[in-house]
């Protein structure tokens, strides 16, 4: 049996005469920049998670640097955010001009430590970037505990996260900002790349309507100095016609998770995860499915063998990478964070996998392990 990591074609035939429909219309208007469908999607989106805004921009990376910029966090100012992370958070902090301050990770949840959140606060600190990893919230009543002591601003990397809720709201809404990546693989992804800026607040939202088209301002005045970052027309469609499916898709890939954590319990470790939902609200939308294995590299081999794909997420932590040893972190800093690095193992997750094919994994990693 063939298992692929995630199944982009078999999602594109199953909603293909749909997507066929809401292109049709954009290349025979040409209304490929800003076009409507982008303003629609932009409604859809902040309706779906409970919002007042949502601002779309070119990708997550985007939507993190500009939702630092508009709340005037740049040089001079350090942001602190977990050492497991992509490279892409921290890419946006270093965009926006701002040091990046990492910590390690909860040892349970692999999400941010809050301790050390704490405890590398400076007099520089502005902000927090607390990421939503493998789709499980961070503990955001206790990020935003300590962001409401020291009097920083919150901005939710949310690029794993869409639908998954903490507590009675959506991930992305509980910080000052939300950012989401509507890369492919995502939960809601494109069909290229794309990304989005949540806030409840109107004032942040006119300025990042203005960042991410060069600042502009009145006609042909540019008052701000922005980017050039917009949703494109075609994605903005494409995501209009995927988010009715989204709370399916995630009910389905929380009933894959289900499975994989009863029939491989007691043979592998993974992050400590909910697994019940409340009142319908997922409190993991499993973006990923990661296990720990020793002897990783082999692992991954015998199941390729069986037919199995699987990924790496991310075994070089961000202060160990070439262009960040600037940041000053040495090999130790953070031991949680290195050692499961070095362990973790991401097993297939979409929500077009079959039931069989879930169980075909479990046997298989048992019959490796």
């Amino acid at each position: 049996m063939k298992v692929p990591f995630v199944d982009l074609p078999s999602q594109f035939q199953a909603l293909r005469s749909e997507l066929e429909a809401a292109l049709a219309p954009i290349y025979e208007t040409c209304d490929f920049t800003l076009g409507g469908a982008v303003g629609r999607f932009e409604t859809s989106f902040a309706a779906y998670l409970g919002a007042q805004h949502c601002v779309g921009v070119a990708n997550g990376t985007d939507a993190i640097q500009l939702a630092l910029r508009a709340l005037d966090i740049g040089p001079g100012d350090e942001v602190i955010t977990t050492a497991n992370t992509f490279v892409a958070t921290v890419t946006a902090i270093y965009q926006s001009g701002a040091r990046t301050v990492l910590v390690d990770c909860d040892p349970i949840s692999y999400n941010i430590d809050i301790e050390q959140l704490r405890a590398a606060i400076t007099p520089r600190t502005r902000a927090i970037v607390p990421v939503h990893l493998y789709g499980q919230p961070a503990d955001m009543d206790a990020v935003l505990g300590v962001a409401r002591d020291h009097g920083l601003r919150v901005v939710e990397d949310a690029a794993q996260a869409h639908g998954a809720y903490h507590g009675d709201q959506a991930a992305g809404t509980l910080g000052d900002l939300g950012c989401f990546s509507f890369y492919p693989g995502k939960n809601l992804g494109g069909s290229g790349d794309g990304g989005a800026v949540i806030t409840n607040d109107g004032t942040l939202a006119e300025k990042l309507r203005s960042l991410r088209i060069y600042g502009v301002g009145e006609p042909f005045q540019y008052a701000l100095k922005g980017i050039n970052s917009r949703l494109d027309t075609v994605q903005a469609a494409v995501l209009g016609v995927k988010l009715p499916y989204l709370d399916d898709w995630n009910r389905k890939r929380f009933a894959h998770a289900a499975t994989y954590a009863d029939r491989l319990a007691g043979l592998v470790k993974t992050p400590g995860i909910v697994n019940r939902a409340t009142e319908g609200r997922l409190p993991h939308v499993f973006h990923l499915y990661v296990i720990c294995a020793n002897d990783r590299d082999r692992v991954a081999a015998e199941l390729a063998e069986r037919g199995v794909a699987t990924g790496k997420h991310y075994p070089v932590p961000i202060h160990m990478q070439p262009a960040y040893q600037d940041l000053g972190y040495a090999q130790g800093a953070f031991p949680a964070v290195e050692s499961y690095a070095a362990e973790l193992l991401s097993l297939p997750m979409a929500a077009e996998l079959s039931d069989d094919q879930v169980r075909y994994v479990c046997d298989s990693l048992a019959a490796i392990i």
